[in-house]
């Protein structure tokens, strides 16, 4: 059976080497000039919550070397190393325009021509497209507004005062970035939260699976509450409005990571990252917030995530495997149409390295299930 893989990031690297092991042949179709592109877009501080242990891809640990958490070049270093260990050579500059169902399995469609195939995994990653807010009075700001995918470093905002907009993982990282290198840092945090520790009583936050498949998420989240107040306080010490839900249940139900404290806590407390509320407008470089406070700032820097809409890529199954906006309804198991798949799309408590190697294993061992089968019906036939 042939394979086509589109993305050489984490997920499609594991969907490749589980696929090939199983005895598929593999091509793997990446847009970009490189392995785990993502990756090397990614601001520089970046560090994972996953201990190093965790966030290894099937078959193949990270090295000892690599510290706990690893670091984004940490990523990278591993990512590149994979694809040699297992003979993965990635199609660069390949990017695909369509998938389409056939008589004999998919087509897939992409800059040098068609390719026909048995099997296609989408792993292109949960970051699609970067969601750019539009305020009232933006397009008249008169300083830089860039997207946190966007964001490398403090350095190009040396003594600017800078807005963050947006209070998940990356925004937390950026306001401490930009905080420790005592540039003036506002917050903007437009809704509820969940706060997490790295870790909780040594163990990494992302590491509380045994919680998870002990209770439901509602009784794992009451169980570990008191643990999280003692050790980081409730979001209104900081200004913001604590969610409604535990921060499992946030995961599970609203597909939305809490925010890990790698620091960002501390700045706040230490006054160095000022905390203010959504949005309202702009006026000129005054921002007016949803409480009627007004401050000025040189930059705006907004975290708010990104889009995913895989319906253009997949016109004949936009219907039944992608649900209305566009995202896989299935990740890491049969989709309803023979022969698709898709790796690493729903937000995972785990980690997404740990889900993406999870998902590759079970698309794997499903594959080969539909390839026994066919080999079994071909010789009851016979």
């Amino acid at each position: 059976m042939r394979s086509i893989i589109i993305g050489a990031g984490p997920a499609g690297l594991a969907a490749a080497a589980c696929l090939k092991r199983a005895g598929l042949a593999v091509e793997i179709f990446e847009r970009s000039d490189r392995i785990g592109p993502a990756w090397h877009r990614h601001y520089d501080r970046l560090v994972l919550h996953t201990s190093r242990g965790r966030s290894a891809l099937p078959f193949r640990p990270m090295p000892s070397r690599v510290p706990k958490y690893p670091s984004r070049q940490d990523v990278i270093d591993y990512l590149e190393d994979y694809a040699d260990a297992f003979g993965l050579a990635p199609r660069f500059g390949c990017a695909v325009a369509s998938v389409h169902s056939t008589a004999e399995g998919w087509r897939v469609r992409h800059a040098e021509g068609d390719t026909q195939a048995e099997v296609v995994v989408f792993a292109t990653g949960l970051n699609g497209h970067a969601r750019r807010p539009d305020w009232p009075g933006l397009a008249a700001f008169p300083g830089q507004v860039l997207h946190s995918s966007d964001y490398r470093d403090a350095a190009a905002f040396a003594g600017q005062r800078v807005l963050v907009v947006g209070f998940g993982n990356s925004g937390a990282d950026i306001a401490t970035d930009l905080a420790e290198a005592a540039v003036d840092t506002g917050l903007s945090v437009r809704g509820p939260v969940n706060l997490l520790p790295k870790e909780i009583l040594g163990i990494p936050a992302t590491s509380l699976g045994l919680l998870r498949k002990l209770f439901p998420p509602a009784v794992a989240d009451r169980l570990t509450a008191p643990v999280v107040r003692a050790l980081i306080g409730r979001p209104d010490a900081y200004g913001m409005v604590a969610s409604d839900k535990g921060p499992m249940r946030q995961v599970l139900e609203d597909g939305k990571i809490p925010m890990i404290d790698a620091g960002a806590l501390a700045q706040i407390k230490a006054g160095r990252v000022a905390v203010y509320p959504g949005i309202a407008r702009i006026e000129g470089r005054t921002v007016v917030f949803a409480d009627g406070r007004r401050a000025d700032f040189d930059a705006v820097v907004t975290a708010t995530g990104y889009g995913l809409d895989l319906k253009q890529m997949l016109p004949d199954a936009a219907g039944d495997v992608l649900d209305g906006s566009g995202r896989p309804r299935v990740s890491g198991g049969p989709t309803g149409r023979c022969g698709l798949y898709f790796c690493s799309y729903h937000v995972s408590p785990n980690g997404q390295l740990r889900q993406a190697a999870m998902e590759a294993q079970a698309i794997a061992a499903d594959v080969s299930r539909l390839a026994t089968a066919d080999q079994t019906a071909a010789r009851t036939a016979g």
